[in-house]
Formats: structure tokens, sequence, C-alpha cells
């Protein structure tokens, strides 16, 4: 899992049938490569600026109420985190 915040959204005219109803959200990672933005699908309606819990890889379709392409989701919209020592 992924702890990373929201930064953009993506807009698409045109997506797979089985991504209908999820929001396209860029996510900046608050660990590691902090410089890898990547794209998670969300149906839980979080926003920009907000923290988000990703499940990535294989474990996505686990979460999944249908067999949408998606290697990334947003499972869980964090209210507050610890301060992580750098």
């Amino acid at each position: 899992m992924i702890l990373g915040k929201v930064v953009g959204t993506v807009v698409s005219t045109r997506k797979c049938q089985n991504l209908v109803g999820y929001k396209l959200l860029t996510i900046r990672p608050l660990y590691g490569n902090r410089d890898e933005i990547f794209v998670a699908a969300d149906k839980l309606g979080a926003g920009i600026g907000e923290c988000v819990l990703i499940t990535t890889d294989n474990t996505t379709q686990h979460a999944l109420d249908s067999a949408a392409p998606v290697d990334a989701l947003v499972v869980g919209i964090v209210d507050s985190i610890p301060q992580i020592e750098e």
C-alpha cells in the first residue's frame, strides 16, 4: 500500500467501459520517490490536497467491483497521519 497526496485529476473524453464511475487522480507518494507521480482510480470521492491510501498491483482486483483495467486504486481517505521523521 502507498500513502499519497492527491495533486490533480485526469480528464478523459473516452475511457474503457469498466472505468465508468471511477475518477482518475494523480497521486504523489508521501514517502520514497516523491517525484514519481502516478494515476489511481477513485470511487470514494477524494479531492485535490487530500491524503489517500492506495493499493497497487494485483491486490487492486480484490478491491474492485468489476474487472476494470486498474493497477492503482484509492481504498481510503486518510484524516490524519503521525509525523514521519526523515
